[in-house]
């Protein structure tokens, strides 16, 4: 399973491809800072449990860090990943 976090700038959402068409995604708006607001994460049903959220997650963090933005936390299961991962605290704003 490729472990890749992409950003899809056109579907407002970073994407981690899973099996076949399947993908994991966060879903996102920017504010007018240039900030990025997660609004929305979405793991399929079927790969519950295996770690992908927590992969999807890391890999938004570490591409809104690495392009120099900050992070709106708006979606609740990207407020409970960052409760759990403070070294991301530089990149969150608000």
């Amino acid at each position: 399973m490729p472990s890749e976090v992409i950003e899809n700038p056109a579907e407002h959402r970073f994407e981690l491809a899973l099996e076949g068409e399947d993908i994991a995604a966060a879903y996102y708006q920017v504010d007018e800072n240039g900030n990025v607001v997660l609004t929305h994460t979405e793991v399929p049903f079927a790969y519950g449990g295996q770690g992908i959220g927590t992969r999807l997650a890391t890999g938004v963090f570490d591409q809104i860090r690495a392009s120099g933005r900050k992070a709106v936390l708006k979606c609740s299961f990207m407020g409970r990943f960052f409760a759990t991962h403070p070294e991301y605290g530089d990149i969150v704003a608000g």
